[in-house]
């Protein structure tokens, strides 16, 4: 789909906007012509990934202060990043994920409400899946997820369905693997605090962090034992919803979409794109497999291709490395400095 055919002058709230994907997105939205305002608590996110338009301050929660954002911007548009993304910390402390991300993504639809705000971009994931049966997963696969994270995601998704029906919502649900990779041009990268992302794990141990990088069983039914996943860069899936907002614009029906580039990557072949990208090898020891980890996990992403026109641009784990070990090397020279 081509975004031009679209009034892409529209102001957009990309709520989340100061984490990891939304602040991506925000550059590829600025990009297309969009003007970004920021609406995030800057629990997880940086104010100074914000950088191509307004960061209003605002918990998802907060009714009162998301009717104020909604009055002052007026936006036409809702892309929605704000969860809390971390599986074993939403298995731990359940009820933080199910008040943030059902009970604030609730509170965001209902503001959407109040002010005539149809369209929303929602960022799911592919935990809604569960342990799948058929492999690659596409978007008929049933949804049975085996953790409170990937449950508040479903929920969401039934929600948008609902207020779909009733009150003429129209939205999209992204479902993302595994996001991966940094801006190729420096301007952004991935900061979590606890990092629990297995790419910038292994970067940080290649890079001297100190810390091992944990293989998680190489017991597994692969080619090489250790279990396959789909990364996606993070440009990549910040183009996906640039066209999803103009789809949405043309007036496209709401759905889902799955986003991964179809490429299963075992994580010893992960450990030596990152070596390959960095020039040295990545500490690491090899322990049992987690518990609910299944073999492998990866997309069929052809209705994104085939509906919106998206096709990634990082399809290999090198490529996807080298742009996230550039950003990584600058930060540990910075920090040494």
């Amino acid at each position: 789909m081509n975004t031009r055919e679209i009034d892409v002058t529209k102001t957009c709230l990309v709520v989340g906007g100061a984490g990891y994907i939304g602040s991506h997105t925000c550059k590829s939205l600025a990009a297309a012509g969009y003007t970004p305002v920021v609406v995030d608590n800057l629990v997880n996110g940086h104010a100074d990934a914000v950088k191509w338009g307004p960061l209003e301050i605002c918990d998802i929660l907060d009714a009162a202060g998301l009717d104020a954002v909604f009055q002052k911007h007026r936006p036409g548009l809702v892309l929605h990043f704000a969860a809390f993304a971390e599986v074993g910390q939403s298995v731990r402390d359940p009820a933080v994920y199910y008040r943030n991300n059902v009970l604030g993504s609730l509170s965001l639809l209902d503001a959407m409400r109040r002010h005539d705000v149809r369209n929303l971009v929602f960022s799911s994931t592919c935990a809604t899946y569960g342990v799948p049966q058929v492999l690659p997963m596409d978007e008929t696969t049933p949804q049975a997820p085996i953790n409170p994270y990937g449950f508040t995601k479903l929920v969401i998704e039934h929600a948008m369905a609902d207020y779909g029906r009733a009150y003429g919502l129209r939205w999209t649900a992204l479902r993302y693997f595994n996001a991966a990779g940094c801006d190729p041009e420096g301007e952004l990268g991935e900061r979590h605090e606890p990092e629990t992302h297995a790419l910038p794990l292994a970067i940080q141990a290649a890079l001297g962090s100190g810390r091992e990088f944990s293989v998680f069983g190489l017991d597994y039914p692969t080619p090489d034992g250790s279990a396959l996943r789909d990364y996606i860069h993070v440009c990549d899936l910040a183009d996906a919803h640039v066209r999803a907002a103009a789809y949405l614009a043309a007036g496209g029906e709401s759905t889902a979409f799955n986003l991964g580039t179809g490429q299963p990557t075992s994580v010893l072949e992960l450990l030596a794109g990152v070596e390959a990208a960095t020039g040295r090898p990545v500490p690491h020891s090899v322990g049992p497999r987690r518990p609910g980890d299944p073999p492998a996990l990866y997309a069929d992403a052809r209705k994104a291709r085939t509906v919106l026109g998206w096709q990634p641009r990082f399809t290999t784990i090198a490529e996807i490395a080298a742009t996230a070990a550039a950003w990584f090397e600058r930060e540990f020279q910075t920090v040494s400095r």
